[in-house]
């Protein structure tokens, strides 16, 4: 294991630290609220993998767009959502980032770079192909991130989407979180590729393969493939490999994970490996993280007090978003 913090600022060591825990609790609220029946819909966690999302958004632009997927929580956090409007949309809330009507699955707020998040496995990808090729005949100097899983790799339209970004140049950075399970079923039994990583070389473009548990490696593979993409050199594929802790959605599906594979991954925990580097490299004390702890408690207790205190919509209000009445 390396501690090499070199030429990362404490400022930006203590804010990923800071966002990973803010995922990890929000989930772990969502978890609760959602079996306590008080989150309608469906949700999916994003616990285990906060690494991911904070490494790569840390590595873009507040003016940069992500599209995210179905588990987009911890995307749109990292991104710099609000909480609060987070989890009031998850509660259904007019003050919601979608007014209540996107729910868990479809979290957007463009001001801050999250422009879509798509609920359809691999639907996002051809999307963020667009949007890349906006910026270019624009002449912006702006880049996008598509995130999505190990099963999306197995649609049509990543393959096209690869394809074109490749073709056209365009500022996009491919992120595969690959969790090993698309739903319930290995990647061993549903990819013919040996590592997915492999597919990049099909299409011209780099592919590079990073610990998704290490954030530091995370944010550094993501600043190349986003300096890249800048420069106006094409797109990366970004294997991020990682483990979600929890089941596929907040339900049970039944047992289909090896007990001592779940337990393996538990102990790679993304944050408590950042906290230990941080600690150990004498970045920050005890004292500075347990405030940040105890920061994060207060803000997601705070966005589950404003979820419940919040309005909801009403059919008069739903209206104004229908076409044709």
């Amino acid at each position: 294991m390396t501690y090499d913090l070199d030429g990362l600022s404490k400022e930006l060591l203590l804010d990923m630290y800071y966002k990973m825990m803010l995922i990890r609790r929000f989930e772990e609220k969502v978890v609760e609220m959602y079996r306590a029946g008080e989150i309608p819909g469906i949700a999916h966690g994003y616990i285990g993998e906060e690494g991911v999302a904070v490494g790569v958004c840390s590595a873009l632009r507040r003016d940069d767009y992500i599209l995210s997927t179905h588990r987009g929580h911890g995307h749109s956090l990292a991104k710099g959502i609000d909480p609060k409007h987070l989890m009031a949309e998850l509660y259904g809330k007019k003050t919601g980032v979608c007014k209540g009507i996107g729910g868990s699955m479809h979290s957007t707020e463009p001001e801050v770079g999250v422009i879509f998040s798509s609920a359809i496995v691999g639907g996002n990808i051809p999307i963020a192909v667009g949007v890349a090729l906006a910026f270019k005949m624009r002449r912006e100097d702006r880049v996008v991130v598509s995130f999505f899983g190990d099963g999306a790799t197995n649609t049509g339209a990543f393959h096209e989407a690869l394809n074109l970004a490749s073709v056209w140049k365009l500022p996009i950075v491919f992120v595969c979180e690959n969790n090993f399970y698309a739903i319930s079923m290995h990647v061993s039994k549903s990819t013919s590729a040996k590592e997915i990583v492999d597919r990049a070389v099909s299409y011209n473009m780099p592919g590079v393969v990073v610990d998704g548990n290490d954030v530091i490696a995370v944010y550094n593979a993501a600043a190349a493939a986003v300096n890249r993409a800048r420069k106006g050199e094409g797109p990366t594929l970004i294997e991020a490999r990682t483990y979600r802790w929890l089941d596929h959605g907040m339900y049970y599906l039944g047992k289909y994970r090896p007990e001592d594979e779940v337990v393996m991954w538990k102990q790679k925990c993304p944050i408590r490996t950042l906290r230990d580097r941080l600690l150990i490299k004498g970045i920050a004390t005890e004292v500075e993280l347990n405030s940040l702890d105890e920061k994060v408690v207060h803000e997601v207790d705070e966005a589950i007090r404003f979820a419940r205190e919040s309005a909801e919509p009403d059919l008069d209000f739903v209206k104004q978003f229908v076409y044709v009445r």
